[in-house]
């Protein structure tokens, strides 16, 4: 099994007919699983566990919202077997009605990166008249794109693709990334 804060290419995927308890399956390019997340239904302030497989015996990260309701909201992302803070994803209250923008935060807070929704039309248009275009997000760092997520077409299922191999120089943490697409997963997923 790969490790997968060592890769620069991810496939995502939303497990269909789990009302209540969404499950996301994160997977290598080839194929291979080397995430799972199954969330908790009901909970009232958002609390992830990243598992390196479906047995859930070996868990990665945690991803911890810090307040019960709130509209920029902020999660924190821990590396489990560390218990270290990696970083935080704050999300653009006012700006993600329209556009869906989230800043990126290393573990002291200070601003690193965003991941920004393609445009602006495009994202009124999909929240709006339909969900049938799918969506793309763009990673900056420093004002240069270190990577893309993009939805593959599906109206059924939710699946995204990740590639990060424009970050060269490997300087976002890929647990951080891993964490943005587990949040892309569980919040797109109940606005569809």
């Amino acid at each position: 099994m790969n490790d997968p804060f060592a890769l620069d290419q991810y496939r995502a995927r939303r497990k269909v007919l789990t009302l209540f308890a969404p499950k996301f399956h994160i997977y290598d390019a080839f194929g291979h699983l080397v995430a799972y997340v199954e969330q908790k239904a009901f909970k009232l302030k958002e609390d992830i566990t990243v598992f390196a497989d479906e047995a859930k015996q070996r868990p990665l990260l945690r991803i911890q919202a810090r307040k019960v309701i709130d509209f920029s909201a902020a999660y924190d992302v821990t590396d489990v077997s560390t218990q270290q803070k990696v970083g935080a994803l704050r999300r653009k209250g006012l700006k993600s009605l329209l556009r869906d923008e989230w800043v990126l935060l290393d573990a002291t807070e200070r601003p690193i990166g965003l991941l920004q929704e393609d445009s602006q039309l495009l994202a009124t248009l999909r929240r709006f008249l339909t969900n049938l275009i799918p969506q793309r997000y763009h990673l900056w760092l420093d004002g240069q794109e270190a990577g893309r997520i993009q939805q593959r077409f599906n109206p059924f299922v939710l699946k995204l693709d990740v590639d990060l191999r424009a970050d060269t120089g490997r300087r976002l943490d890929r647990r951080l990334a891993l964490a943005a697409v587990v949040l892309l997963l569980a919040i797109e997923g109940r606005q569809e």
